[in-house]
């Protein structure tokens, strides 16, 4: 194989496998159980092809355009990892919901490997087409239920919306460009550094930043999170909070802090104002909602407020928070959704607050779950969303954003209002009738459930490796 082939190994499995399932799905003999299987094994063969490929420090290939660092091997298995735990929530799902898993598992491969290519690429050129290959299969898999109504309307406004903010990021780069004469991050710092950025180098910038926004769903650019994942089939809310939105933090990390550090000043102050707008915003409004998946929608829209922090405090301790807490974030949010899809009888069954009464009683080991995960998402000690939140704070205060701390443990605290409505249902008596519970059957579904739980209470207490994988892995730029 060709050296500069190879180093792309796990990006040609995925693409590879995912051609594989379109093309088998069309035949009528094929079985959904050979879908599944498919999809593990490209899944788990690229996460192989990982380690085996390692990493290339400060290597480039392809014209500079891709960059293996330690940067680009954590979130190439952390992409790997979700897209892994999403197929497993989804199989007895698209069984369910009566739906043909071979085009839905093809495009979840696609969709994590625009993701890889996010997480090592190095020209903007080449993150833009790897952003739109992500985005547009997310499109398509949230609009998946093509006889659901909801479903229709969450792939619309997605992709209309998806549309509006790839062309700010296009025209953002199309400024930096004509101001810079460059789209190489590497040169762009140094032109950057050498004098004063221009008016139009400034616009494109910020334009630049605001496609990105959108992309994490951060105020004021997080309209499209509730309706999309309210509508879009479960395991894919779960897939849209944890990988597109992971994807879009390492883009946005080594633009900012590789490219445009040299013009942090200007965008800094501002990007901090919106950290604060979207830690607030995300928690007040979740405090009405009575349908989980737009409660854990207004969560996540905090929670991306939370990882702001980190991609404002910057250097080494501000990256390495910002890639902890996208890991334990994953975890407890696909966990917290795999019980949703778990409970669902039929595709948007199990979304209500009240459908959760009584699973203390009924279904211990999960409603045990379910606490340990939204303790998580509140910040509370032993579990891993305490440790994440720590570090993402000590950042802040390190980088003299300690009024930003401040708004984020205020918030943190306002949050667990909402996720105790849940623990409230599922353990406090009430004289209200309860409705029958389902029986936790699936066996992937159950399994998922049972990695992200027992992984969510060991980063809690015992996060020493991961984090010293994390401080390596930070080191994208001579902080």
């Amino acid at each position: 194989m060709n050296a500069q082939l190879s180093v792309l190994l796990p990006e040609l499995i995925l693409a590879g496998l995912g051609m594989v399932l379109l093309l088998v799905g069309v035949t009528r003999r094929a079985s959904p159980s050979w879908a599944f299987s498919l999809a593990n094994l490209g899944l788990v063969a690229a996460a192989v092809a990982v380690f085996v490929v390692g990493e290339r420090g400060q290597t480039t290939f392809f014209s500079g355009m891709v960059q293996l660092d330690r940067f680009a091997l954590f979130f190439r298995l952390l992409f790997l990892f979700a897209a892994l735990l999403v197929v497993w929530l989804s199989r007895d799902f698209l069984q369910r919901a009566q739906q043909n898993p071979w085009e839905y598992y093809a495009l979840v491969l696609f969709a994590t490997l625009g993701m890889s290519f996010l997480a090592s690429g190095v020209h903007l050129a080449g993150l833009y087409v790897s952003l739109e290959l992500m985005a547009l299969s997310s499109y398509i898999l949230a609009g998946y239920f093509r006889g659901e109504v909801k479903s229709h309307e969450a792939a619309t406004k997605y992709f209309v919306l998806g549309a509006l903010s790839s062309g700010v990021l296009v025209y953002g780069l199309s400024l930096l460009y004509g101001a810079t004469g460059s789209l190489d991050l590497v040169e762009l710092r140094q032109l950057l550094a050498q004098q004063p950025p221009s008016m139009a180098a400034m616009a494109g910038v910020f334009l630049l930043l605001a496609g990105m926004l959108f992309k994490v769903a951060a105020v004021p650019f997080h309209v499209w999170t509730p309706d999309v994942y309210e509508g879009a089939p479960t395991p894919m809310t779960a897939f849209f909070s944890v990988g597109p939105k992971a994807a879009a933090f390492a883009m946005m990390v080594r633009v900012f802090w590789v490219g445009l550090a040299p013009a942090a000043e200007d965008w800094r102050v501002f990007l901090a104002w919106i950290a604060a707008a979207t830690m607030v915003w995300g928690n007040v409004a979740a405090l009405t909602q009575d349908n989980v998946k737009r409660l854990l929608a207004y969560s996540s829209i905090a929670h991306a407020g939370y990882a702001l922090l980190g991609v404002v405090a910057g250097g080494q301790l501000g990256i390495q928070a910002v890639l902890f807490y996208m890991l334990v974030y994953a975890l407890t949010n696909l966990g917290a959704f795999g019980l949703v899809v778990l409970l669902g009888s039929k595709e948007y069954a199990g979304e209500k607050v009240s459908d959760f009464r009584g699973m203390g009683r009924k279904h211990p080991l999960a409603a045990f779950a379910m606490l340990l995960f939204l303790l998580s998402l509140g910040g509370i000690p032993p579990t891993a969303g305490f440790m994440g939140k720590l570090y993402l704070f000590a950042a802040a205060v390190h980088a003299g954003f300690a009024w930003l701390a401040v708004v984020g443990v205020v918030m943190s605290a306002v949050s667990l209002y909402y996720y105790f409505r849940i623990v409230r249902e599922m353990y406090l008596p009430t004289e209200e009738e309860e409705e029958p519970l389902p029986v936790l059957s699936e066996a992937w579904g159950v399994r998922a459930l049972a990695v992200c739980a027992f992984l969510t209470l060991l980063l809690g207490v015992y996060p020493t490796s991961v984090l010293a994988f994390t401080a390596a892995a930070a080191m994208i730029a001579p902080w």
